[in-house]
């Protein structure tokens, strides 16, 4: 099978149902987000090595190709099996968020993004996280997605900004305050 179809050359491209849509759709926009928000997360472990931090990652990596995929399906005229997301893979966020939480020092400000580069990386994945939540509820206004995707993309940039401040610690960094300008 070659990789490349010709079909999108004209750009358009085929969501799952058959239904074909620009290329600057605001479906495609969702789950292309979401496709790069994957792709910062496996940079996180590629930079983290620590395996129970990993294992988790690779766990999200894999909701988020759920994620893609749901987004990728014309809800009306699809008729494929797809995996979906459930209240559990939400639970197993909040769940690592206070396992974290309960490691680290109370925030007593707003902290800027860095301090080392697996910590910057998670910062960069959370705020992919967050235009992909923005990109979905705009497309929720549109047609209706499943409320357990907005809720777990919402719940992972929670997660992310935990881990950037867990892998800070762990790796003995210090958080780097913002001290507003009055």
């Amino acid at each position: 099978m070659k990789i490349y179809t010709k079909k999108g050359d004209t750009g358009t491209t085929q969501l799952i149902g058959g239904t074909r849509v620009p290329k600057h759709h605001i479906r495609i926009e969702s789950y292309g987000t979401v496709d790069e928000l994957n792709s910062h997360i496996g940079m996180i472990a590629d930079l983290f090595q620590q395996h129970a931090v990993i294992a988790v990652v690779r766990e999200i990596q894999d909701r988020l190709f759920t994620v893609g995929s749901l987004l990728a399906a014309d809800p009306e005229t699809n008729k494929m099996k797809l995996p979906q997301i459930s209240e559990s893979d939400i639970t197993l966020l909040e769940n690592e968020i206070d396992k974290m939480t309960s490691e680290l020092p109370e925030m007593t400000s707003f902290i800027l993004p860095g301090g080392s580069v697996a910590a910057s990386q998670c910062h960069i994945a959370r705020c992919v996280c967050r235009r992909a939540e923005r990109i979905v509820t705009q497309l929720n206004e549109l047609q209706t997605v499943d409320p357990l995707i907005i809720t777990y993309l919402n719940r992972l940039s929670d997660y992310l900004f935990t881990l950037s401040r867990y892998v800070l610690q762990l790796q003995g960094g210090a958080e780097i305050k913002w001290v507003a300008r009055l």
